[in-house]
């Protein structure tokens, strides 16, 4: 089925959020899972290594969805927690809610990824990008590379809006404290991201 067809008898949010669960499961090697689960955490008890067990392949697959390719998106991950650790140490003392302080980083750490690639191509002549391996092109089908490039085409403010509302399951609220932003533009930037997103998958061939 292509991206069109499953985008037709719903409504667009709900056909991208398939969508993107089924890119981050193929890219990360999973089995395809559904909506991430609720943690129930107890900040008396709670330890960056539970946090790591429960947490770290979900936030690899989010890490995916705004870098683009696994290893980058595992270093993502395993230097936010490296960061987090050294900060807070192994209990994480001071953290009320260290599931949405360790996706932050996680976040965090994206963007800065694209702001080195985008300096990086400003002053080095593109280079023929090398072929992903076999086996990530068995997992990705064609359906989610038109999903990744149609992300790619988005600004790096809608992704990152799209990918945490729509894959991540942010309420409007988290993805403003995520981000930094207030809720009106997490709201308006969605919109105008979820439109562009939903065209440029209707356009593709």
């Amino acid at each position: 089925m292509s991206a069109t067809a499953l985008l037709v008898p719903v409504h667009p949010a709900q056909g991208i959020r398939r969508l993107l669960r089924r890119v981050a499961d193929g890219r990360a090697g999973a089995v395809p899972v559904p909506a991430p689960p609720v943690l129930e955490v107890d900040s008396g008890s709670e330890d960056i290594d539970t946090l790591y067990h429960h947490r770290r392949l979900e936030l690899v697959r989010l890490a995916v969805l705004l870098v683009d390719d696994v290893p980058t998106a595992e270093d993502v991950v395993q230097d936010a927690f490296t960061a987090v650790y050294r900060r807070h140490g192994p209990r994480l003392a001071g953290l009320d809610n260290p599931e949405g302080y360790v996706r932050r980083c996680v976040v965090n750490a994206a963007r800065s990824v694209l702001r080195r690639r985008r300096t990086v191509r400003s002053y080095v002549p593109p280079r023929t990008t090398p072929a992903p391996p076999p086996e990530e092109e068995v997992l990705l089908r064609e359906e989610h590379r038109e999903v990744l490039h149609a992300l790619r085409r988005l600004t790096a403010r809608q992704r990152q809006v799209i990918v945490l509302r729509y894959w991540s399951n942010l309420s409007e609220g988290e993805i403003a404290d995520t981000l930094g932003l207030s809720r009106g533009t997490v709201k308006s930037t969605a919109s105008r991201g979820l439109a562009a997103l939903a065209r440029r998958l209707g356009e593709a061939p």
